[in-house]
């Protein structure tokens, strides 16, 4: 997300960073750079223009110029209007006093917005919401199937249309049902075209009237850059859309689309879809975001992901284990794969502050976990939990049993050893009465 775009600006604000005095006329060629940048990225030209002056505004005040270090309050400065481009504050669902709260999902077709919408009963479900789907695409063939597809995968009910049928009393229908069964969210997966039309807007309409939606969000494609932009103008101006959701934000995307939509259309990104899986979904934090794209991390994003993939009490019986030095290679197995549901690494690296350059994964392959796996797999139980027992003509039957050479099986070993001699020093460091501190195990 951003990579491009955040690669861009941390070359020019670095030389912002390398500088100890600034004179105007630095700053103001440091600013035509980082102009080109956002253009080169599809961002609006007239959005451009607002934000460079009210940064530079800000960089030419004599407190930053003179101050000690005038370079990283250029940086912050840049931080903090690109939060307020965004935004500023994190925007939320505006939910009724008086469930259930309904949200309109529309968009165009091939945006995302049925996956979308299951991400975000997702969401909500995770939040002890009780969320109710409702399958409205009744012109897109599959659309019904696919959403009851996503919809058993997520464990959320599925209010389904008929392929043909009128969308305003199936929705009408789910209100119903949504309110007889305490639903808290009722989402409509609503009817897209390839481009925006007279009876899409009607049919749109008429869910709108009929609804009396509290949300009314739009999913559009961060790839399309500007013309995402130019769609949201379009809903905006028939539905008066609450906010914006900008899928395949993994992608190739310049981030164009994510820094106009709010200066162009006035309404906010509420969520940004990173990934293809249902769990890919995060909140749009407008800081948070401005972080990720000037290479600064996002921890609590970190955090939220690690929360959603791993598994509690697994992670208590790691923890554990790893205080008392009892770490195994199936132990190291269910890390890993806790890991893997996290997201790709290349993603979080970026979102721990500083990893990003101290930590260069651009030749991670990412097979390379995926290889891992099926040496332990290839082992007995009695070997994963005693690897000191491997010897020579066992390395070179699990490395025939995993596909992989005898130096790659070698090379996994070595590394848990390590590890093992990091735990066993820092259980030593711990003081008495912590777990694992002195355990007489």
């Amino acid at each position: 997300m951003f990579e491009e775009l955040g690669n861009k600006l941390d070359a020019v604000l670095g030389k912002f960073r390398e500088r100890g005095i600034l004179t105007e006329p630095m700053i103001r060629d440091g600013l035509r750079e980082v102009r080109r940048v956002l253009l080169e990225a599809d961002v609006n030209y007239k959005v451009t223009r607002e934000f460079l002056e009210r940064v530079q505004e800000r960089a030419l005040g004599e407190r930053v110029v003179k101050s000690v270090s005038p370079g990283q309050q250029v940086v912050k400065i840049v931080h903090d209007e690109l939060a307020r481009l965004l935004g500023g504050e994190r925007p939320g669902i505006a939910w009724a006093p008086k469930p259930p709260t309904v949200i309109m999902v529309v968009g165009l077709q091939g945006s995302g917005k049925t996956t979308t919408a299951a991400k975000l009963a997702r969401r909500f479900a995770r939040e002890g919401r009780t969320p109710l789907l409702a399958a409205c695409d009744l012109q897109r063939p599959a659309a019904v199937e696919q959403l009851a597809t996503l919809g058993e995968q997520i464990g959320v009910p599925v209010h389904a249309g008929t392929f043909g049928g009128d969308p305003v009393r199936t929705a009408e229908a789910a209100l119903e049902r949504a309110r007889a069964e305490g639903h808290q969210a009722l989402l409509i997966d609503t009817a897209g075209r390839l481009q925006i039309d007279e009876p899409l807007m009607a049919e749109l309409g008429r869910l709108k009237q009929a609804l009396a939606p509290r949300e009314i969000l739009l999913v559009a494609d961060a790839m399309t850059g500007q013309e995402a932009v130019r769609i949201a103008q379009g809903f905006d101006e028939v539905l008066d859309i609450s906010g914006v959701v900008l899928t395949k934000m993994d992608g190739d995307a310049r981030g164009g689309a994510a820094l106009s939509i709010r200066g162009v259309v006035g309404k906010p990104i509420k969520f940004v879809g990173v990934g293809e899986t249902v769990d890919d979904l995060d909140a749009a934090d407008p800081q948070r975001l401005a972080g990720r794209i000037l290479q600064m991390g996002d921890v609590v994003g970190l955090v939220e992901r690690a929360e959603r993939a791993m598994d509690a009490e697994a992670q208590e019986k790691l923890q554990e284990r790893m205080l008392r030095g009892r770490f195994t290679l199936e132990d190291f197995l269910v890390a890993m794969r806790q890991l893997q549901k996290m997201g790709p690494l290349e993603q979080l690296v970026k979102m721990i502050p500083g990893a990003k350059k101290a930590l260069p994964t651009g030749n991670v392959d990412p097979k390379r976990m995926k290889h891992v796996e099926a040496i332990i797999l290839s082992m007995t139980p009695d070997e994963r939990r005693k690897p000191e027992i491997l010897n020579g003509s066992r390395r070179a039957r699990i490395a025939k049993g995993s596909g992989r050479p005898v130096s790659e099986v070698n090379r996994l070993i070595k590394q848990f050893n390590e590890t093992q001699k990091f735990m066993k020093r820092m259980r030593g460091l711990m003081p008495k009465g912590m777990p694992g501190g002195m355990s007489p195990f």
